[in-house]
């Protein structure tokens, strides 16, 4: 069912915020960074797939993603939706079955047998396509599916997820070149803002966290040389 209410953006962020860090999906570690696919370290790390063991928290967050997109991009603006593999897949069912929509998944390669096939379900030329993931750090992996979504014939001219990391400024730049608008719920800075808030970690690591936010590559550069 599509979702009647409209919270505003910031009431969107905060909430959603708030509840990543009540399923403790969101850590903090300024003595033992996390490392990255890319190799790089920080003291930040987000698990978006522990939302689908909490249905009611689930539920919300999709009327909340499903929203947003309505609002920015329109209620009738896509024939499709479609999960970036493997995160994305179950965000996407949800989505799809709120919008009352058609749902697809893309491959993050194809799968080297049978129909060697990108796309799983049905996609056909012209139909507008949203792609759906758990989150987004530089866009790099959405240019890939959205080029995947547009071998087909269809568009793909916007993206949603739930968390946007909201710290590295060439990402919706990245996006935007390549004719896609990136719409997302809440970054890392809402984060920080609400566990500040609820005192959910320690005022030192906080702090560290706060000078990662602000400069990640230089915080990452200083580590590596140090």
């Amino acid at each position: 069912m599509i979702p009647s209410s409209y919270p505003s953006p910031e009431e969107i962020a905060r909430l959603s915020a708030g509840m990543l860090l009540d399923i403790e999906a969101v850590h903090f570690n300024a003595a033992e960074p996390y490392t990255y696919a890319s190799g790089l370290q920080g003291p930040t790390y987000i698990d978006c797939r522990k939302l689908i063991s909490y249905p009611r928290i689930r539920s919300t967050l999709m009327d909340f993603l499903t929203v947003t997109v309505m609002r920015n991009a329109g209620l009738e603006a896509f024939d499709n939706i479609a999960g970036g593999e493997t995160a994305g897949i179950p965000f996407a069912a949800l989505v799809a079955e709120r919008m009352a929509l058609p749902m697809t998944y893309v491959r993050k390669k194809p799968k080297g047998y049978g129909r060697n096939a990108r796309i799983e379900g049905q996609m056909s030329e012209g139909q507008r396509v949203l792609l759906v993931e758990d989150l987004t750090t530089d866009g790099g992996s959405k240019i890939s599916f959205v080029d995947a979504i547009r071998e087909t014939g269809a568009s793909c001219a916007h993206t949603a997820v739930i968390f946007y990391y909201g710290i590295f400024p060439q990402t919706e730049k990245t996006l935007g070149d390549h004719g896609v608008s990136l719409h997302h719920l809440c970054t890392w800075w809402d984060v920080l803002a609400e566990a500040r808030r609820r005192e959910a970690f320690d005022a030192e690591t906080l702090a560290e966290v706060e000078r990662f936010l602000a400069a990640p590559r230089e915080w990452q550069e200083a580590r590596r040389n140090g």
